[in-house]
């Protein structure tokens, strides 16, 4: 990537593109140097958005990345305004296949960071105890368990992080073991036996399709993470309670606030320890994105996914719908056509799904993206891709389910942020980055999230919840430095540093899981 200057006021990103991205605000009549030609600013230009460099007719590519964004709908001339008055999308999928060629695997690297062990092998970066609903029935009940367990009264159990609940807005009238079942029962599944959960309670209200029963016969919630491997209830299983059968609200409350202090005596017996980094799942998530993103934040955090994977640990990218318009560089880097035929058949399955509704799978851009600099799906896409880093794809997982592999991996999922960040620690994810170039606050129990800005204006306008700034790319940092410290803040975050969101508190109402299908 060709570095901007102040004096410029410009990126090209590649000599093939046919438009820049202008890194300060450009006002009617400026004259630009670049690349050898004098390019005068035909309009005001946001900071973030695109300038033609040269022109281009009606139905010729607009080119960014090196890559076509779109199409042309009137013409442009050199430095004119691109954007949504003369730019639309029109990517084709293609399900070529020849073109598969899995980069080499890149050289080991030691790493540690300090985690919690858990029987199973899998490692925590936190220690949280989790009450999970059931179905939303409970959920009043389990938040009101929770707020018992406040700072003071935690203190008897130093090793544990916090104890937060799982609630949802679903748990019944829906097909039993249908698809939106199944999807559910995956989610709170993975939250209870998460490596950053060190204990659980389950409530229900008891007549509920998603009952800790079904939990227990198709998802395997059965046991506790303990040091030694015990189980905590005669029936080896975790704890779990039912309204009706406790007698109602205030009983189950009563006694759930005993069982957590015995899941809390049991967590709080485990301790960090210097672990290999093989054992981080990176979950690398994108939000508010903006003309920065793709320029700054996202390849920065691609250089850490690069590095965690070369430590032999996991990154999982999601949001299938903001892949689309990108999907054949990662198709191109599948380790194996099985792997590209999943990930093409998740593309097609929301073609259909979205379809089905009236809607339009490239019609994702929002607005605050589009106030940003980003125009179409594909220009979105090519810029959130980035985040995956340069290594091969070495498989796609369902949404929400067990990611029992290592190296770069696909989950499916929608676009929605909060609903893409649980579907990946439902799997596993251990440790998020979250870059943003509008802004977030979003925060996330069990698993820590680091927030990265994509300009540093944003990140002195929100200095309290952003963790890492980017936009020094944009005044002359090395993408690979910024990246290289990047993966050192993640492992210290890893060892139990806390993030923004974390010392503000957030992350107990992000629990958003996504389920298709009809309500019954």
């Amino acid at each position: 990537m060709k570095q901007a200057t102040e004096k410029s006021g410009l990126i090209r990103l590649d000599p093939a593109d046919n438009v820049a991205v202008a890194t300060k605000p450009l006002k009617r009549g400026d004259a630009i140097e670049m690349g050898g030609q004098t390019l005068v600013v035909a309009h005001d230009i946001p900071a973030g958005h695109k300038i033609a460099v040269s022109g281009a007719q009606v139905g010729e590519s607009i080119v960014k990345y090196g890559q076509p964004i779109g199409l042309v709908t009137n013409e442009i001339r050199p430095g004119e305004h691109v954007h949504t008055q003369n730019l639309t999308d029109h990517h084709v999928v293609s399900d070529d296949l020849s073109e598969i060629n899995p980069p080499p695997s890149p050289e080991r690297i030691l790493r540690t960071f300090n985690g919690f062990c858990r029987p199973d092998g899998r490692v925590g970066t936190r220690n949280y105890v989790a009450v999970v609903s059931t179905v939303n029935c409970s959920a009043t009940v389990c938040h009101q368990v929770v707020s018992r367990f406040h700072k003071e009264r935690m203190q008897r159990w130093p090793n544990v992080d916090g104890v937060f609940a799982v609630t949802h807005t679903t748990g019944c009238a829906l097909e039993y073991n249908g698809l939106k079942h199944r999807m559910l029962g995956r989610v709170l599944a993975g939250y209870a036996q998460h490596p950053n959960v060190g204990g659980c309670l389950v409530v229900g209200l008891g007549c509920e399709q998603t009952t800790g029963g079904y939990l227990q016969q198709h998802h395997g919630v059965v046991s506790l993470h303990a040091p030694d491997g015990t189980q905590l209830t005669r029936d080896g299983g975790i704890p779990m309670l039912t309204m009706q059968t406790e007698g109602g609200t205030r009983q189950t409350i009563e006694k759930a606030d005993a069982l957590l202090e015995q899941v809390l005596d049991r967590a709080n017996q485990v301790e960090r320890e210097t672990v290999d980094a093989s054992h981080l799942s990176l979950a690398v998530e994108c939000g508010g994105s903006d003309g920065y993103s793709g320029l700054t934040a996202n390849p920065a955090v691609g250089v850490v996914s690069d590095r965690i994977v070369a430590c032999g640990g996991l990154s999982v990218i999601s949001e299938t719908t903001e892949l689309y318009g990108a999907e054949q560089l990662l198709v191109r880097r599948s380790r194996s056509k099985d792997v590209a035929r999943k990930l093409l058949d998740r593309i097609e399955w929301w073609k259909e799904y979205v379809g089905r509704y009236g809607g339009q799978i490239d019609n994702n851009p929002s607005v605050g993206n589009k106030a940003g600099g980003l125009t179409t799906i594909t220009e979105k896409s090519l810029g959130a891709v980035s985040k995956s880093g340069g290594t091969a794809l070495e498989e796609v997982f369902e949404y929400g389910e067990k990611m029992d592999a290592r190296g770069l991996v696909v989950m499916d999922s929608p676009g929605f942020d909060p609903a893409s960040v649980t579907g990946k620690v439902a799997g596993g994810a251990n440790l998020v980055m979250f870059t943003t170039g509008r802004g977030s606050c979003y925060g996330c129990k069990p698993t820590p999230v680091i927030k990265i800005a994509t300009n540093t204006d944003l990140f002195e306008r929100m200095r309290e919840d952003m963790d890492l700034n980017a936009g020094t790319v944009l005044e002359g940092r090395e993408l690979q430095s910024v990246g290289d410290d990047f993966f050192e803040f993640a492992l210290r975050v890893a060892s139990g540093q806390q993030t923004c969101s974390e010392m503000q508190g957030f992350g107990d109402h992000e629990f958003v899981p996504w389920t298709v299908g009809p309500t019954v």
